[in-house]
């Protein structure tokens, strides 16, 4: 992978930032992704924001050699604090975090999110507490994605800023409201893996001391099967 050849998973977030938009890539690594969006001409500007010293000077260091040092920003700090007023930032990328991670670095610099149009967000896992973020935060899921790279299964969440209030059922923030209208193989692969994971621990917890706390983490897993009994029927999962 470089700047102009991305991984499956970064050309599909690449495909869900607006043209003309400013961007800032939070965690951006080595920078292909803004790299890859100057090249392209889909954004105008960014912004390459790393928490860490050795890929704050990889992405500096790819800046360098695109030849795109006025156009894009490279910056040493966590989460979106490497975002700033004069940025002008209207889009907002995050990819190959945990879902959790995600959700606290939103919370975390939220008044940072001002003027912000779309934030597209790729988490590894646990995507549901992104939507549960957006719910509490007026942030509207626009579009979902779901793809396999090296047997690796990922989702990818489009959000927006809205007025009116966000409401999402439990099968919703679990399972994603556009992926579940779309139901691809690839998203029934995914659940039918968590579910086989699922049952194995619930099994596994069946044949321990049965503490309060062992009762709650069975009982949190029953509910999660039953999610999925609703959404999938009675398809061998």
């Amino acid at each position: 992978m470089n700047a102009q050849q991305l991984s499956v998973r970064l050309m599909k977030v690449a495909e869900y930032v607006q043209a003309g938009a400013v961007v800032a890539d939070i965690g951006s690594d080595h920078a292909y992704l803004p790299c890859y969006l100057l090249h392209n001409g889909t954004a105008s500007r960014a912004v390459a924001g790393e928490i860490v010293k050795g890929p704050y000077e990889s992405a500096r260091k790819q800046v360098q050699e695109e030849g795109l040092e006025g156009k894009i920003t490279v910056r040493l700090a966590p989460g979106l604090e490497a975002i700033e007023p004069s940025d002008g930032i209207t889009a907002v990328t995050i990819a190959g975090m945990g879902g959790s991670l995600i959700a606290s670095i939103l919370e975390e610099g939220k008044e940072r999110l001002s003027g912000v149009e779309r934030m597209i967000l790729q988490p590894n896992v646990h995507a549901k507490a992104i939507r549960q973020w957006g719910v509490q935060n007026g942030w509207h899921i626009v579009a979902e994605d779901i793809l396999k790279e090296k047997d690796k299964i990922y989702e990818i969440l489009v959000l927006e800023p809205g007025v009116e209030e966000v409401q999402l059922d439990e099968k919703q923030l679990l399972f994603g409201p556009e992926l579940l209208k779309q139901q691809t193989d690839i998203f029934k692969e995914k659940w039918q893996r968590e579910a086989a994971q699922w049952k194995a621990i619930a099994e596994r917890l069946e044949n321990t001391q049965q503490t309060e706390d062992i009762r709650t983490k069975k009982g949190q897993l029953l509910e999660k099967l039953a999610l999925m009994e609703e959404v999938f029927g009675n398809e061998d999962s």
